[in-house]
């Protein structure tokens, strides 16, 4: 965050001057660099406009949901780059097919989908199965979440500028995360955890604060999480796209309601879905 003099003018009162907190962002290149026989070689794949702060997470959340990293052990190290301004350089275990990295993913902080190259660009990157149909969450659980995520993001509360990204698992929130851009906050909640002693999704749920688009349900399947739960609402891709992978898709989750738009057979009273 950073504090800014801003002009304020109060109903009836006139001109004022004030500090006030903003959220920061800034750009974070991402470069890969893996061996092809003797030739070391290294890559810029992204750049993205983010948040500071858990760069590391970021970088490896983005490289697995967009399928250059397939485990937490395709990842032998991430480095900050010196005297690179902001730039990070992830060390894989494996070479990268360099056709994959000819894509275009400069990503602005609003979206994580519209700086790639083409429409054949969208898509799923590696073949996923999410786990089993088992009930996994119940209404009451999920009805407080979006208030317990609210409490415990800082940043927003002094900024109201920032998105959020936590996984859930029997009620139990971690890998909070925040960032100015929604995509960045889900790759980080995400890098988190493939980063930690315990890299394990299958019984995750990915909660967001904001809507769920298309590159949100998107990350989610490619990281093997069966459900995302979102404040606002999703887009038709996005419910496509879930419906298609069998990820649950939960929408306007606040109130005490929210709607289940795909998935139903992982939430205590889903009944079948429809017809």
């Amino acid at each position: 965050m950073r504090g800014f003099a801003v002009r304020q003018h109060p109903k009836g009162k006139g001109a004022a001057y004030a500090k006030d907190w903003v959220a920061v962002e800034e750009p974070l290149e991402i470069q890969v660099q893996f061996r092809r026989g003797d030739l070391l070689v290294t890559r810029s794949v992204s750049v993205t406009m983010r948040t500071p702060g858990a760069d590391e997470a970021l970088a490896a959340g983005f490289l697995y949901t967009e399928g250059l990293v397939h485990e937490a052990s395709g990842i032998l190290g991430i480095d900050l780059q010196p005297g690179r301004g902001e730039s990070i350089l992830v060390r894989l275990r494996d070479a990268v097919e360099m056709k994959r990295l000819d894509r275009n993913f400069y990503t602005a902080s609003s979206c994580g989908v519209c700086g790639k190259a083409s429409l054949d660009a969208i898509g799923m990157n590696r073949a996923v199965t999410l786990p089993g149909g088992e009930v996994l969450w119940t209404p009451e659980m999920l009805w407080g979440l979006p208030n317990r995520i609210r409490e415990a993001q800082p940043a927003f509360a002094a900024t109201g500028g920032l998105h959020a990204a936590a996984l859930v698992e029997a009620g139990r929130i971690s890998n909070l995360s925040e960032d100015v851009g929604r995509h960045n906050a889900v790759d980080k909640a995400i890098g988190a955890r493939l980063l930690s002693a315990l890299p394990d999704f299958s019984r995750a749920l990915l909660f967001v604060s904001g809507r769920a688009g298309f590159e949100l349900v998107q990350k989610a399947i490619m990281a093997g999480i069966p459900g995302l739960a979102a404040v606002g609402a999703p887009s038709s891709l996005a419910v496509d796209l879930a419906r298609r992978h069998g990820l649950t898709l939960i929408g306007f989750l606040r109130d005490q309601r929210f709607n289940l738009y795909a998935g139903f057979e992982r939430m205590e009273g889903g009944l079948d879905g429809p017809s």
